[in-house]
């Protein structure tokens, strides 16, 4: 099975599952309950319910694993199993290193208690010790970010305070293993950015990653491997395009065509997992219904003084210093409202604080998942500016047009130069700049970017229809 194989350049197993398998006892009445704790061997009064059975998977050390299947496939207990919050009821489970499970909004909390006092109570289920929590606790309030809310009962939360304060609090116990269901959906997009940055941080520490979604594109943009759940049965374990471009074939056949696509799968399967690369026919980031007027050539967008960037990291400066990051439109002025198919100016400033050599500038734009769209340099590796001065300053300027759908992105920026090691940064910063494109009355526009140019569709019939079979009226 293609479970079984060990994927090229990756270390120790981290989770090892074997025959796995679990079943609840469904009783259709609350007495059924007493009476097979009072005859047990005389007959069954329950039914089994098997949420999985007769898995077999391997999860390497530093892999980041994505988990699809429709709701009810058993996504969740088999992460409930690997965090041991349930036990197995047949085969076997091995799980190596300090696991940080983020299952259910607010699991582990009580309502009753302060978000200070949870925070205490749930690393200390996470197995942080009190002197360890004491000195995390302030990363974990700037991260959570809910202000006065975190010294009030979590009963008066909303299901985003829950989300940010349980998300800061796994995130800082420095798991080996980090289990997230679902629970990144709940937040506006900065948060939902926020927590993607962290996982990638965590994800470059080594650790191994698990997540169940439902969003295709957070699956094939975070995970070097998925795997496809179905009926409590593992199906089908290999790339991220290649498991969901299956699972949504499994989603959208009807109950004639479902066996078919089932066995196609198991087949997929043992001969590897591996196949051409289909591209899911289902994903999209978002679909906007539109005028067919195209923008006002006058409207250069806004800006929104409530829109900033959470997840902003600089890195070490290494003779070098950005600031004063901004977006400009075509008359000057700051912006982060933008508006698809205008030009805009991103820029920023470098100060060098030490004389740099062969220095190149540059900038990419990321989606909320930390997905590298598209970006620029200012000169091609091996060039750059051969000489620049200690205490100089530069202003960098990258024109650029956002031919994107309405959503929430974000820009890095970064300055490079050479030294006897070879290029390095001088520094570098991640999610320097956020800016949103709102829906507008324009195209009918799916996917991640806009190609319509303002132009409009249009559809033809090529030929009579040979036999007419029936009436459409308008």
């Amino acid at each position: 099975m293609s479970s079984d194989q060990p994927r090229s350049g990756q270390g120790d197993v981290a989770i090892r599952m074997r025959s796995l398998g679990k079943t609840y006892n469904i009783y259709d009445k609350p007495h059924d309950r007493l009476k097979q704790m009072l005859w047990p061997g005389r007959r069954r009064f329950y039914r089994e319910f098997h949420a999985l059975h007769g898995v077999d998977l391997e999860i390497h050390r530093g892999e980041t694993v994505g988990i699809v299947g429709r709701n009810g496939s058993g996504k969740s207990t088999l992460l409930k199993l690997i965090a041991q919050v349930l036990r197995p009821t047949s085969g076997e489970i091995e799980v190596s290193g300090h696991v940080a499970p983020l299952l259910t909004i607010g699991g582990g909390f009580n309502p009753q208690f302060t978000g200070r006092e949870n925070v205490f109570l749930n690393a200390s289920i996470l197995g942080l010790h009190k002197p360890q929590i004491e000195e995390r606790l302030e990363a974990i309030i700037r991260f959570a970010d809910i202000g006065s809310f975190f010294d009030q009962p979590v009963r008066s939360y909303s299901s985003g305070m829950y989300s940010r304060l349980a998300f800061a609090v796994a995130i800082n116990s420095d798991p080996d293993i980090l289990i997230v269901d679902e629970v990144l959906a709940v937040g506006d997009e900065a948060f939902s950015r926020k927590c993607f940055a962290r996982i990638e941080a965590i994800k470059e520490n080594g650790a191994t990653i698990l997540l169940a979604s439902h969003s295709a594109n957070t699956v094939i943009e975070l995970c070097d491997r998925a795997v496809l759940v179905e009926h409590g049965e593992r199906l089908l374990t290999g790339s991220p395009k290649v498991v969901v471009s299956r699972y949504q074939r499994l989603l959208y056949a009807t109950a004639e065509q479902a066996p078919s696509v089932l066995a196609e799968i198991r087949d997929l399967d043992r001969s590897g997992g591996e196949a051409a690369e289909v591209e899911p026919a289902a994903i999209v980031a978002g679909t906007t219904v539109v005028d067919e007027e195209p923008n006002d050539p006058e409207d250069m967008g806004s800006y929104d003084a409530e829109l900033r960037s959470e997840s902003k990291v600089e890195y070490l400066k290494h003779g070098a210093s950005i600031d004063n990051v901004r977006i400009l439109d075509a008359n000057g002025r700051q912006v982060n409202v933008l508006r698809s198919w205008q030009t805009y100016t991103y820029a920023y400033d470098v100060e060098f604080l030490e004389a740099a050599s062969f220095v190149r500038f540059g900038m990419m734009l990321k989606l909320t998942s930390g997905f590298e769209l598209g970006g620029q340099v200012s000169e091609p590796a091996g060039k750059g500016i051969e000489v620049v001065e200690a205490g100089t300053r530069w202003e960098v300027r990258f024109q650029f047009t956002p031919t994107l759908v309405p959503g929430t992105y974000f820009l890095n920026a970064g300055v490079r130069g050479r030294d006897e090691g070879g290029e390095k940064y001088l520094h570098r910063v991640m999610d320097a700049a956020i800016f949103r494109i709102d829906p507008l009355r324009r195209e009918r526009i799916t996917g991640r970017v806009d190609l319509s140019a303002g132009s409009r569709a249009a559809a033809t019939r090529a030929s009579q229809p040979t036999q007419q079979s029936g009436t459409l009226e308008n």
